[in-house]
């Protein structure tokens, strides 16, 4: 649906991206992500026909972003991270105007009535955008993205700002989109990907360091899987217990606490399962577990490794 051949950015001297090449194909959710000033914002901006690139190519749907710019641009449905929202209109006022805009051939009441129900805005399309909650308003910027039935749609930091609720909501929203649409959506949330993507670019300092399906990346740990411990108990004589598990292969006090509890991080041997090994070494020395939580083996350990990797550390 997408192909990108060797993308450059230059600013001056300044390298933004640095021969980047990928795919998206029909039907997939792509993750795009990468810290701060690593390319990501520019990338998006190209793809999108809003800023044009020093050399390399974009095509959508087959149409070159450089030499059919309109053609690309039909097929593609953009949500930046500040919706371009009008708040002085209504939601319905707004969706027939954006309509008009894209020069929309498809039967306009129907076509908005179907993306409305999708995006389930049905209940405020007489509202003024200025009275809609954060979560509507992001809800409006999907809908007005998915106007002309764009095979491609790109969000950038979609659920940015939102409260907990309202995440999950737009992260289902996604899910379905991906039933009709490929969607590429860039952000910094590592469980976003986990939650919605099933295949993630990772970008650092202008380059593309990783082009893998989610799973893939999750299994690149390779210190087996990790969890962070609340126990309570003299650290000087939790440790050395907690070393003692067969299967633990390593543990370290993180030197945060939980009121009472220390904070325990332990690394178990591939293929090892030793959570119920801990707790009854724990429960027969008299140290209460008070929380255990999955602290690595996920995609934030990966990306982590990955981007330090990049920038030539360990």
């Amino acid at each position: 649906m997408i192909e990108v051949k060797h993308l450059t950015k230059h600013y001056g001297t300044f390298c933004a991206l640095d021969d980047i090449s990928f795919s998206v194909g029909k039907g997939e959710v792509v993750g795009l992500l990468g810290p701060n000033g690593a390319g990501k914002s520019t990338a998006m901006n190209i793809l999108t026909g809003c800023l044009s690139a020093t050399c390399g190519e974009v095509f959508v749907g087959g149409a070159d972003m450089r030499e059919e710019p309109l053609k690309a641009k039909r097929m593609l449905g953009y949500l930046p991270e500040q919706p371009p929202l009008y708040p002085d209109m209504t939601v319905g006022e707004y969706l027939r105007f954006v309509y008009e805009l894209k020069g929309c051939d498809l039967p306009r009441d129907a076509h908005l009535a179907e993306i409305c129900e999708l995006v389930r805005i049905g209940d405020v399309f007489c509202r003024l955008i200025s009275q809609l909650s954060k979560g509507y308003r992001q809800r409006v910027g999907i809908a007005q993205a998915l106007i002309g039935d764009p095979g491609l749609v790109i969000l950038d930091e979609p659920t940015v700002g939102l409260d907990p609720k309202q995440i999950i909501e737009v992260r289902a929203l996604i899910r379905t989109l991906s039933r009709r649409h490929t969607v590429l959506l860039s952000t910094h949330i590592l469980a976003e990907v986990q939650a919605v993507c099933n295949r993630v670019l990772i970008i650092n300092r202008g380059k593309l360091i990783a082009d893998e399906q989610t799973d893939t990346l999750t299994r690149m740990i390779e210190d087996g899987i990790c969890y962070r411990y609340g126990i309570i108990g003299p650290q000087k004589d939790v440790l050395p217990l907690l070393r003692r598990v067969p299967g633990v292969k390593e543990a370290a006090f993180t030197g945060e606490y939980d009121g009472e509890a220390g904070i325990f991080r332990l690394t178990f041997a591939p293929g090892a399962d030793c959570r119920k090994a801990v707790y009854y070494a724990c429960a027969k020395a008299g140290y209460p577990i008070l929380s255990a939580v999955s602290g690595g083996g996920d995609l934030e350990s990966v990306f982590i490794r990955l981007v330090d990797n990049s920038d030539g550390h360990a």
